[in-house]
């Protein structure tokens, strides 16, 4: 027992320390590791149906997080959006179009250099102009719920230097739009199994930007 105790004390010593530039932080819910969203059956979900929309919340934001990408990165001291973060931003507007019962909400980040103030603000501006990028692509004010700045609290990579993966902001699903016909009827899982209809839709270059600006494209 004590063998095993000391065991558990290494292996949560080991990790929660590490070198600047290689912890990743995790503001996840609670469990979503083990549970994807893909956990259950139909039992589960009536019962999901009858208790609350918040399971739904939760299989629907995996199914986004999963089927795009979610994140977009900036130049450093920049709100602007380049080449890379418009694609990513157009790929997420042709998901959120086909589920218009759904609210989003944008998180900005930013990375250690600056004053909390500055970033703040930085971070603010970030969500502002993705916001106002997807009202572009036909996405209603109305279904993006607010703009959040967490400046830089939340950094992906734990360094006090310039990191470009920390300068972003993150789209994520938070509710649904309680006026829309099939919420008020309550059938959540018609929302959530939706299929997406993509193959109509030629194969789209998705371009990315590196730490020294250099455009990488890919076909998705």
């Amino acid at each position: 027992m004590k063998y095993l105790l000391a065991t558990a004390s290494l292996v949560t010593m080991t990790a929660c320390t590490g070198t600047p530039g290689d912890v990743f932080r995790s503001y996840n819910e609670t469990g979503s590791i083990a549970d994807n969203g893909t956990f259950g059956n139909a039992n589960l979900q009536n019962h999901l149906v009858m208790t609350g929309e918040a399971g739904y919340v939760h299989s629907l934001g995996n199914r986004f997080a999963s089927e795009v990408q979610t994140t977009v990165n900036f130049a450093f001291g920049s709100a602007q959006l380049d080449a890379g973060a418009q694609d990513t931003l157009r790929e997420q507007a042709r998901w959120i179009r086909q589920f218009p019962e759904v609210r989003f909400k944008v998180y900005g980040h930013t990375d250690k250099v600056g004053s909390n103030a500055y970033n703040k603000r930085l971070g603010q501006r970030r969500a502002n102009a993705v916001v106002h990028y997807l009202s572009t692509q036909g996405i209603s004010r109305k279904r993006l719920e607010a703009v959040v700045s967490f400046g830089e609290t939340q950094p992906l990579i734990v360094t006090p230097g310039r990191e470009r993966r920390n300068r972003r902001t993150v789209t994520e699903v938070t509710g649904f739009m309680q006026s829309h016909p099939i919420i008020m009827d309550g059938k959540y899982a018609e929302v959530v199994y939706r299929e997406t209809i993509l193959s109509a839709e030629p194969r789209s270059q998705l371009s990315t930007v590196t730490e020294d600006e250099t455009v990488v494209t890919s076909a998705e």
